[in-house]
């Protein structure tokens, strides 16, 4: 089974031509940035149900609730569609234009996953401030809770924003990246990503078990039950999205020393001319680029032997490669033999 150039058939073949790799990018960020508000409304919604204080949500705030979060979900995916994928497609715009990208250029496609993210931090920023005020003009009880639920999903969003739209973008970093060797990781190195990683997949979650603690401690007039639903329903949460966050960070780690590993064994059966696509910003890349560099380096050495061995034959060849090149010269014994055939000239003529 021929090796995927870029981890995943999601992402098309190689020399897909510059349109059709801008329509799957587009559709493919489309339906992450529509997927993860989905996701992340339903978050608010089943943890707003389950984390309010006795005696839970009013009629009129569930109301207001059932027809401010799909309003809101429609709204974030139109102005996260024309903001966030209309801006990274224009900050790619030097790939349909189909020359190389200048250094500004190429770090900033680099970044566009960053900014996606960011863009999705400002539209959940958005949504907890509004939701904090219907709950402040609704039920000002459970202001607390719903502006604590809504930074709990708007964390969920961020983090499944940032890692599929890296994925979605490799393509594009590959191209970014071609013919380059960063001498230093481009998008932070591997152990800045796997701390971000962590404090997004375990640090918050597990900090949003210690505040509803902290609340239930502070407030006295929790029940148990209400309680141990409540860290019953966050470490749901926590688990599913720890087990999400954790296979995308795999993935992220693994898909570029898989093409790494693939390209060593062409390698090794004598297919010198072998060249992986370099879509990683990070220490990864570096590997990328520098197996690159190696497989160059044993295509040039294996056309010079072949070219020498041509000249001089292949055992001389293989004996000078072998040893050593020195300078001066050995005292030797030798007999010549002249021979000299009677009529060789007119022979020869």
């Amino acid at each position: 089974m021929k090796p995927l150039p870029y981890g995943s058939g999601l992402l098309g073949p190689l020399d897909q031509n510059v349109t059709a790799l801008r329509r799957r990018v587009q559709r493919l960020l489309t339906a992450a940035l529509i997927a993860t508000n989905v996701i992340g409304a339903l978050v608010v919604v089943g943890l707003a149900a389950l984390l309010m204080p006795a005696p839970g949500m009013s009629g009129e705030l569930v109301r207001v609730t059932a027809i401010a979060v799909p309003v809101y979900v429609v709204s974030a995916v139109v102005v996260g569609t024309l903001w966030g994928t209309g801006g990274a497609l224009r900050t790619l715009r030097w790939a349909a234009e189909g020359r190389r990208p200048t250094d500004a250029e190429r770090t900033a496609s680099l970044r566009v996953p960053l900014r996606l993210t960011v863009v999705q931090a400002v539209l959940w920023g958005v949504a907890t401030l509004v939701f904090g005020g219907l709950a402040a003009l609704v039920q000002p009880s459970v202001v607390l809770t719903e502006l604590l639920v809504v930074a709990f999903a708007a964390v969920v969003v961020c983090a499944i924003a940032y890692l599929f739209g890296e994925f979605a973008l490799r393509p594009y970093a590959a191209l970014a990246l071609a013919g380059t060797t960063p001498p230093r990781p481009v998008t932070g190195g591997v152990n800045l990503r796997m701390l971000l990683f962590w404090c997004l997949g375990t640090g918050v979650p597990v900090a949003g078990l210690v505040v509803t603690a902290v609340l239930a401690w502070v407030r006295g007039d929790v029940s148990t039950t209400k309680l141990a639903v409540s860290v019953i329903a966050l470490g749901l949460v926590v688990l599913c999205f720890g087990l999400l966050v954790t296979v995308f960070t795999a993935r992220a780690v693994v898909n570029p020393i898989t093409s790494v590993q693939d390209a060593l064994g062409r390698v090794r059966a004598g297919d010198f001319a072998v060249e992986i696509p370099v879509y990683d910003g990070t220490e990864l890349g570096l590997l990328q680029a520098g197996f690159n560099g190696m497989a160059a380096g044993l295509a040039e050495r294996e056309r010079l032997r072949d070219l020498f061995g041509r000249h001089v034959g292949h055992e001389v060849a293989v004996e000078a490669m072998r040893t050593a090149t020195e300078l001066g010269g050995t005292v030797r014994t030798v007999s010549v033999l002249f021979v000299d055939l009677v009529g060789s000239t007119a022979l020869a003529a």
